[in-house]
């Protein structure tokens, strides 16, 4: 079992060892729709890219609600860790498996049933939208298999264990690349192709990660025989990751409405900023698998009433978040012409790309003042404060500024500038909450 004392020695090392493996999971998870975008943007049309590449704000608009709930049960099993508390762990476990079971199914009904009317609210176009469906609907009847694989990935993490995942992803990873390029090309497939091979590779995923936890030792071993929900946990779980899940529900919707908007600058737009998306979610994983690691070492040590060590980490994981974020941005960002030709040959939809990368990539390493600030809040049980201030910061304001600044300045460039501006209005607002509450809390 490849688990990190979190509670004991040096803090720096063992942050790098958490949080690059969770990362390079994060990446690899992302490489699945990538590898999509880019088998159908190289080998079908521009209007399959557009189609695969502008579905994340929709999937992400259905998932994040578990996702947080996810990020709850880590919280409260590093927290029962931190305590000792043996019986209290497996009771979260076994929480967490039938909330993974129950959700994953509630997922794929709705996916099934929603998907096509929220592509014709986003206004997507008619060479677009039958595609974009098919693609969400196959897509969906995999949640299930995501479900199991988070929730399970999340109860690893919480002891400190990010290996394991990263290589049930390496794994589905291939099976994704390999099932995408003999769909596509060898059986001449689209959208459906790279759907169903995704499909297939979440399975892969579940499959190895129960199987990890069925053959674990301790309290963290997970007994098919016996999940059930302890309301108690399950109470805890929610009190922590419904926030974050609303949250990240709340910001996807802003997203879905940003993407709507660019859906009006036509095909050409949507894949270019497709191209552009995947390179901040790139990003954007490195940057999340410090706040992974904020969250579950401070979960951790804020059980064990470890305050010092609490408020050194938060220092260290703000501090190698923004130096591996700023990194990544500005080398991109210099590369761009390259990276954006991964994706598409058409000059058009590769002007939209780097558009996006030069407004908004360049600046994404501002994000970290709220994302690490606010995964501290939620280690130490604060989570609805981050969750109303991330809202307020980068939903709301966004919404207004699609609705109100850019029919004043309707071009592309002005609509994309919305990221950097809520990105700092959202870090003053949490960076300036956990600054409070910290001083409290871990006297």
């Amino acid at each position: 079992m490849a688990q990190i004392d979190m509670l004991h020695g040096s803090i720096g090392r063992k942050i790098i060892l958490f949080a690059l493996p969770l990362a390079a999971s994060s990446v690899l998870q992302q490489m699945f729709n990538a590898i999509d975008v880019a088998v159908v943007g190289r080998f079908a049309s521009s209007e399959a890219l557009a189609a695969v590449g502008s579905n994340s704000p929709v999937i992400n608009l259905l998932v994040n609600l578990f996702v947080g709930i996810s990020m709850g049960a880590n919280v409260v099993i590093a927290n029962y860790i931190g305590q000792k508390n043996d019986e209290g762990v497996r009771r979260s476990v076994a929480t967490a498996a039938v909330v993974a079971l129950v959700g994953g199914f509630f997922l794929m009904l709705l996916g099934l049933t929603v998907t096509r009317p929220i592509l014709e609210l986003m206004g997507a176009p008619d060479n677009v939208i039958e595609l974009a469906a098919l693609y969400l609907r196959i897509y969906f009847l995999g949640m299930p298999f995501i479900l199991v694989f988070n929730f399970g990935s999340a109860i690893l993490r919480s002891m400190g264990d990010t290996r394991r995942p990263l290589i049930c992803l390496g794994v589905s990873g291939v099976v994704n690349t390999v099932l995408n390029l003999i769909l596509v090309i060898g059986f001449d497939r689209g959208v459906d192709g790279v759907a169903i091979a995704t499909v297939v590779a979440n399975v892969v995923n579940a499959v190895m990660v129960v199987h990890m936890l069925k053959n674990e030792t301790g309290p963290v071993r997970l007994d098919l025989h016996n999940i059930r929900i302890a309301w108690p946990e399950l109470r805890k779980m929610l009190k922590i990751g419904v926030p974050a899940g609303v949250q990240g529900m709340v910001f996807s919707f802003s997203n879905v409405v940003i993407q709507s908007s660019i859906n009006s600058f036509g095909s050409a737009a949507m894949g270019g900023s497709a191209a552009a998306l995947t390179y901040e979610q790139f990003c954007y994983f490195f940057m999340s698998a410090y706040c992974g690691a904020a969250v579950t070492f401070i979960g951790q040590n804020y059980g064990a009433g470890a305050k010092e060590r609490c408020r050194r980490i938060f220092r260290l994981c703000m501090l190698m978040a923004v130096m591996t974020a700023l990194a990544l941005n500005i080398g991109i960002a210099v590369a761009r012409e390259f990276f954006v030709s991964l994706f598409t040959t058409d000059p058009e939809v590769a002007s939209f790309g780097y558009e996006r990368i030069l407004i908004a990539l360049l600046f994404q390493w501002v994000a970290c003042s709220y994302e690490v600030s606010g995964a501290a809040l939620r280690g130490m049980g604060h989570s609805a404060l981050p969750a109303v201030m991330v809202i307020f910061g980068t939903c709301l304001l966004r919404l207004a500024w699609v609705y109100f600044a850019v029919p004043l300045h309707p071009t592309f460039s002005f609509l994309v500038a919305v990221y950097p501006v809520s990105w700092l209005v959202t870090g003053a607002l949490v960076f300036g909450a956990y600054w409070r509450i910290s001083r409290r809390e871990l006297r």
